[in-house]
C-alpha cells in the first residue's frame, strides 16, 4: 500500500490552532533565513543573464510544486516585465495536461519532464526544477537531460534535499521536514527573485 509522503510532517503543538500557527511561522522564518545569501546572489544573476541573452526557463514540479511552477512563469514573466522591453522568457513545463498524459501513457512518469527538456530545450536556456523531497523521479530525470543538453539548473528543494540538491547548478535548498512549510518558502523564494530583480533593473534607469 502506497504511503502518503506527507505522513513524513514534522508537526507542531496541538494546544489550540494560533499555537500551532505560531510555532508553524517561527520554523518557516528560520529555515527561510538559512537560504545562502551567495545562492540567492548567484539566482539573481542567472535570471539576469537569462533575460539579456533572450534564453528560456523551463519551470517543472508535481502536485504543489507544478502549482508553483505555474505560478512562477506568471510572476517571472509578467511581474519583471518593462514596456517595450524583453521579459523573461519562461515556460512551465506542468501547464500542457495533454502533452503530459500523453507523455505518461506513452513512455512513463518519470519521463514526462525529461523528454520536454529534449523536445524544447537548448544550450544555454534554465530549467527551475522543484521537488520538496528532491528526490521526485521525473524531476531527477528532467535535470539530468537539461544538464546534457548544457542548460543550467536552478533547484528549489526541501527536507534533506536529496539527489537535486546534489545535481543543480544553484541550489536553494530549505532545508525542513514539512511539504506544506517548504512550498512556502519555495514560494517565498520565487517572489523575491522576481522582485529583486525588476527593482534592481529599474534602479539602473
Amino acid at each position: 500500500m502506497h504511503v502518503d509522503p506527507r505522513s513524513k510532517n514534522k508537526t507542531f503543538s496541538m494546544e489550540n490552532p494560533a499555537t500551532y500557527l505560531k510555532e508553524y511561522v517561527d520554523a518557516l522564518s528560520a529555515t527561510i533565513n538559512k537560504v545562502a545569501p551567495e545562492r540567492l546572489e548567484a539566482a539573481v544573476n542567472l535570471l539576469e543573464k537569462t533575460l539579456q541573452s533572450g534564453k528560456r526557463i523551463y519551470v517543472c514540479g508535481n502536485g504543489g510544486s507544478a502549482a508553483i511552477a505555474d505560478h512562477l512563469c506568471c510572476d517571472w514573466t509578467k511581474g519583471t516585465r518593462i514596456p517595450h522591453k524583453p521579459a523573461l522568457k519562461t515556460h512551465s513545463l506542468v501547464s500542457n495536461g495533454a502533452l503530459m498524459t500523453a507523455l505518461a501513457n506513452d513512455f512513463s512518469f518519470e519521463e514526462t519532464f525529461s523528454t520536454q527538456v529534449d523536445m524544447f530545450g537548448e544550450a544555454g536556456d534554465v530549467l527551475v526544477a522543484i521537488s520538496s523531497s528532491g528526490n521526485s523521479p521525473n524531476i531527477v530525470k528532467g535535470v539530468q537531460a537539461a544538464k546534457a543538453k548544457g542548460m543550467t539548473v536552478l533547484g528549489l528543494s526541501g527536507f534533506s534535499g536529496g539527489k537535486l540538491n546534489e545535481l543543480a547548478d544553484i541550489s536553494l535548498h530549505t532545508a525542513y521536514d514539512n511539504y506544506g512549510l517548504v512550498e512556502d518558502c519555495h514560494q517565498m523564494l520565487m517572489h523575491v527573485l522576481s522582485q529583486y530583480l525588476i527593482r534592481k533593473i529599474e534602479s539602473r534607469g
